[in-house]
């Protein structure tokens, strides 16, 4: 393996695992949610204040690229997984904040399981992002997302079908159903995220 001579910048690790323990707080949101007491409209204010704190974290990565000569990796590979994070708390702000405006009362328990898969998802990619600074051990972490991503198309699957048996009248299966749409881009979203750390990994061995 050639060496690689590069000056010690622990900048952009600790920022991208900043941004994946925020997620970790967004999802727990997301749960709290889920619950038929839970003050809806703090939690959309608090997830709106973690969004907002995922942004400043996703500017910070982007200005230290812009602003570092020599990055521990490709930046085109930096700018994408900045963005796959943030694009995370966007759908789980999304999910909750459509929640507050459709006056959504109680969603479909099955949602729980979605909501599951993101927590866990969120817990893997925090656990994965300190790793980035050795490039080992990640293997396990995109094998786990892939599973959980495949759990997660299965509860979305479970829900439009629940959705559409006659249940539901016409304008609320619409709600319901922009809801865990959000929910399921929250999960592809970790995916996406899982894959572009991937593709890290593999140019680094």
């Amino acid at each position: 393996m050639p060496l690689r001579f590069r000056p010690v910048d622990n900048t952009f690790y600790d920022l991208f695992a900043e941004s994946a323990r925020n997620l970790v707080g967004g999802a727990d949101l997301l749960a709290h949610m889920l619950s038929k007491d839970a003050d809806r409209k703090d939690l959309a204010a608090r997830m709106r204040k973690a969004e907002h704190e995922g942004d400043e974290t996703t500017h910070a990565i982007v200005r230290r690229v812009n602003t570092t000569f020599v990055t521990p990796f490709d930046r085109e590979d930096i700018y994408r997984l900045a963005a796959g994070l943030d694009d995370v708390m966007d759908f789980m702000e999304e999910a909750v904040d459509l929640v507050n405006l459709y006056e959504i009362d109680e969603l479909p328990p099955e949602c729980a399981h979605q909501v599951a898969v993101l927590q866990g998802s969120a817990k893997v990619t925090a656990d994965a992002m300190p790793r980035l600074r050795t490039m080992r051990d990640l293997e396990e972490y995109w094998i786990e997302i892939n599973r959980l991503e495949n759990e997660g198309d299965k509860a979305y699957r479970g829900i439009l079908a629940n959705l559409f048996s006659g249940s539901y009248d016409a304008l609320t299966v619409l709600k319901l159903k922009d809801v865990v749409d959000s929910l399921e881009g929250a999960i592809d979203a970790f995916e996406s995220v899982a894959n572009t750390v991937e593709q890290i990994a593999v140019k680094e061995s």
